[in-house]
């Protein structure tokens, strides 16, 4: 009797994870229509043959990233929209918000993960539906919060393939440079003109491609995440700033919170940035609006009056960005976009805006998908 039950038992079990295996290796892509309006809702300046930034504040889902064809065609749909209204020409650079690569985690998931209720919901059903990866990632994740690295590290690979051929082939179907946003990945390098991870710490960074969808230049990681990314994200490791030589000037590039330190700004004047661009992304329905919280990463530098509390998040990031609290930077133009949507219980936030010649334009509200235009 002990014998049969024990029999019967392990069948049990190896059924059960036969099933579970098949149901891991199970992915259906449902049928989703996504918005692909956008409006212009900044266009400074006029067309002087000098090329133009053109940031594109993308209103996202993660059903957007249910695969790279839904994914490609809302963000080509926004192109097209550019084009139609004479924003691109070869000297275009088009600028996309920080972290719209690291959302590819997301890609080709089973639908209970589209489905989930909320942002850790989707987690856990990542990790369910990736058992045997997220326990290899986890074991060689790196910080204090060793899930939120597993979940990037496991789909490091697939990960860095599709942000290249997804805004590489972006940049190379419209004719333009294009700031590809951010993407997390573990000690990323370019071998042979591929974007390839590593097995060290998350970065965070920032890769421009060319006309041709070519890499350009070396990818920029973030010099100082926050404080609650640094349990994940480990801050850039040679602190280095980048500048790159596009059809319209050289480039430098600010991820997020990087733009509020002075320091940084004289670097680039170091290195004749005439360009810059912030990719950003803030976390919160009423964050904009909301008392600014003040630097969270580092001690606040010493030339920046600006108080925690004294001013909303909106406003500070017009305080800091580009211009401190005495214009620092001798870069010609600038930009500073957001990404804009909601995954599952988080909603992202923010009103981009321009800069030229240290002074920025105006905060313009709305909702929905947005463009900025400022030709040079």
């Amino acid at each position: 009797m002990r014998k049969l039950i024990g029999c019967t038992l392990f069948i049990a079990l190896v059924a059960a994870a036969a099933g579970y295996g098949l149901w891991t290796q199970k992915r259906d892509v449902g049928h989703y229509l996504s918005d692909l309006r956008i409006q212009v809702a900044i266009n400074d300046g006029v067309n002087q043959e000098r090329g133009n930034l053109l940031g594109v504040e993308p209103e996202l889902s993660p059903r957007d990233y249910q695969s790279l064809d839904l994914v490609h065609l809302k963000l080509a749909a926004y192109l097209n929209s550019a084009r139609e209204a004479g924003l691109l020409n070869d000297k275009t650079i088009v600028v996309l918000p920080e972290h719209i690569g690291t959302w590819l985690v997301f890609r080709g998931e089973k639908n209970e993960l589209y489905q989930a209720a909320s942002l850790n919901d989707a987690m856990r059903w990542l990790a369910l539906s990736n058992p045997l990866d997220f326990a290899n990632a986890w074991l060689r994740a790196d910080g204090e919060s060793r899930a939120n690295d597993a979940h990037l590290r496991m789909k490091a690979d697939s990960m860095a393939r599709d942000y290249q051929a997804l805004f590489g082939g972006l940049a190379k179907e419209f004719g333009v440079t294009l700031v590809a946003g951010s993407i997390a990945l573990p000690e990323p390098r370019v071998e042979n003109g591929t974007l390839l991870p590593g097995k060290g710490p998350l970065y965070n960074i920032s890769v421009v491609f060319g006309r041709d969808g070519a890499l350009m230049g070396t990818p920029q990681p973030q010099l100082l995440p926050t404080y609650e990314e640094q349990s994940y994200i480990q801050p850039s490791p040679d602190h280095e700033l980048n500048v790159v030589n596009t059809p319209a000037g050289r480039l430098g590039i600010l991820l997020g919170s990087d733009s509020w330190y002075p320091e940084n700004y004289r670097t680039l004047n170091d290195k004749g940035a005439q360009l810059i661009a912030v990719p950003a992304f803030i976390i919160g329905k009423d964050t904009w609006h909301s008392p600014w919280g003040g630097y969270k990463s580092v001690s606040t530098p010493s030339e920046i009056s600006l108080k925690p509390g004294e001013v909303s998040e909106g406003e500070a990031w017009h305080r800091l960005t580009l211009i401190s609290s005495v214009p620092s930077s001798n870069a010609q133009a600038g930009i500073t976009v957001f990404h804009r949507g909601k995954f599952w219980d988080k909603r992202s936030v923010g009103h981009g805006f321009i800069s030229r010649n240290g002074q920025t334009s105006p905060d313009i509200p709305g909702t929905g998908a947005r463009l900025l235009n400022l030709w040079l």
